[in-house]
């Protein structure tokens, strides 16, 4: 069995022996392969690597003890405003349920609310556990009471921004587009 593989975005396929270019559509694979003495094909949907989503994805959490998440909805509610898709996972959510969270919803961006001040214990968890699940290029933000000689330790972590008490939501909002390239 033969088989082979080619990308298309509109274009003629196999150099006009197969003219199916009206069938698909953007990010779609064609597969053909050679079983039986003829030529199969298959179209199929992939998510392709190098593509950007159409929209930004953004997963919202709170890890930790910290059981006050009037901020995380409020912020939250502000990113769907903007067109984002926001995924709220709740309260006292642990390092590996935003991990695994983060992964199964395929976002752009974590979110992180802390008010409780377990920042230095829980942010290098979770980074951990990000780049365990091979989620480096996901965006990391966090929100809370943070010291500001702590704030250079979780930007040494990997996280992109923090935003203390006061923070504007068309801020946050403007940093995550800002940051996030998309496909329009």
């Amino acid at each position: 069995m033969v088989l082979t593989t080619g990308k298309f975005q509109n274009e003629n396929c196999c150099s006009n022996r197969l003219p199916i270019d009206h069938l698909l559509k953007y990010n779609e694979w064609v597969v053909f392969f050679f079983f039986n003495q003829k030529w199969r094909l298959i179209i199929t949907t992939v998510k392709n690597i190098n593509a950007k989503p159409s929209k930004i994805r953004v997963l919202v959490a709170k890890p930790g003890l910290d059981g006050h998440d009037r901020g995380a909805k409020v912020v939250a509610q502000a990113l769907r405003d903007a067109g984002m898709e926001v995924i709220y996972t709740g309260i006292r959510q642990t390092p590996e349920m935003i991990a695994e969270a983060a992964l199964q919803e395929d976002v752009n961006v974590v979110g992180l609310s802390i008010l409780s001040g377990a920042h230095l214990t829980l942010l290098p968890k979770i980074m951990a556990r990000l780049r365990e699940n091979e989620l480096d290029d996901v965006l990391v933000v966090v929100g809370g009471i943070i010291p500001a000689n702590d704030i250079i330790i979780l930007q040494q972590l990997g996280v992109s921004a923090v935003f203390g008490p006061g923070t504007s939501t068309q801020e946050i909002v403007k940093f995550i587009q800002e940051h996030v390239n998309i496909r329009p």
